[in-house]
Order: structure tokens, then sequence, then C-alpha cells
């Protein structure tokens, strides 16, 4: 059986630093090793992300490791999408379910304020998911964001085989409720951190 791995890179980061902080992160190498023992051989992966255009020494580092094949590294494709800046004046407090003002504590209300967020990546892993179709049997996804049901869909009614390699928070139980198994990250930490292979 062969299966192509989809990974959101924002996806697995914001879950990283919510159940492991900033010190400690998931080796991808490790992470893959998991997949291959639990579900079965990879046939493709991707890793998908958003980055800013300015070098980055470490990051160009890390994507480099991240192409490096088994069993120096974990052989995925990385594929860069920029990032959207959008202005910030509001946010929505659900606890007092207001809009409130956004202000820079250091700019007495002058400072113009911007929220980055990811451009492409959904549709970037749709993608594909969808043009390599004809060419593996499951899909392996690690995403929790319930914009892929379409694409998840799709692939279901045409026999493939839907596996989700999640966190048990942040994953859309559209996503759970369409899979043929979901191995939990979370139920392998002490196996997916520690001293990786991957540079600092």
């Amino acid at each position: 059986m062969r299966r192509l791995w989809l990974i959101d890179a924002s996806y697995i980061h914001a879950n990283n630093l919510a159940l492991l902080g900033a010190q400690r992160r998931i080796d991808y190498l490790r992470l893959r090793t998991l997949i291959e023992e639990e579900l079965g051989p990879l046939w493709r992966g991707y890793f998908l992300n958003s980055a800013q255009d300015e070098p980055n020494e470490g990051r160009d580092r890390f994507h480099n490791w991240l192409q490096t094949a088994v069993p120096h590294g974990p052989n995925l494709i990385v594929r860069l999408y920029g990032l959207k800046s959008e202005p910030v004046r509001a946010a929505w407090c659900a606890d007092c379910a207001t809009k409130v003002d956004v202000r820079c504590p250091h700019g007495s209300g002058q400072h113009q304020l911007f929220n980055q967020r990811q451009m492409g990546v959904d549709v970037g892993l749709a993608t594909l998911a969808l043009i390599h179709q004809e060419r593996y049997d499951g899909l392996v996804l690690s995403s929790g964001d319930a914009d892929l049901m379409d694409a998840v869909e799709h692939l279901s009614e045409h026999g493939k085989r839907i596996e989700l390699a999640v966190f048990s928070t942040g994953v859309a139980t559209d996503l759970q409720a369409r899979a043929d198994r979901v191995l939990w990250i979370d139920d392998h930490l002490k196996t997916l951190t520690g001293d990786g292979a991957a540079p600092a």
C-alpha cells in the first residue's frame, strides 16, 4: 500500500508549542518512523509551511535537513508559501463576547499593528492530495483544518484510505469522522522528542 504524507507545519508547530514549549520539539525523522511502524510505509511526504522572505540560516538548515534521505533525515519535500500581513485594530474577546481595541503598549496608540497569517498552505495540501491521487492508496494527513474536508471527502469516496497523524486538540471532528485510522501524536511525545538528528 502506497501512502502520501502531507504535513501542515504550522499545525504541528502550534501544538508543539502548546504541549512542549519552545525548548523541545517534535523530531520529524522520529515521526516518520512512528507513522511507518504504526500505519505502514510512506511513498512520499510533503512539508508545507509559510515563511518570511528574509534570509534565515537556521530555518534554511532545518529545511535542508527535512529533505535529507532516511536514515539521516525524514526525506520530505519542502514547499514554502508567503505570509500575508493584515492590519489589526481590534480583536474578539471570547470571555466578554465583545470586540476590543488592540494597542501596542509602547506606542501610545500611534504604532501600526499587523497580524501575519499563512497563505496558500491549505490549497497546497488539497492540490497535492488530488494531483497525486492515482499514485497512492492512502493519504496520511498531519493537519487539523476543516478547510480540507472537500478534498478528503472526494478522496474517501474514490476509495482512498484516509489516515490522520494528529494531536488530540486542534483537529476538526469532520476530519476525524472521515478517517479510517487516527494516530494520536500526543500518545508518543516521549518517543518523538529528545536528541533528534535535526540541527538546532
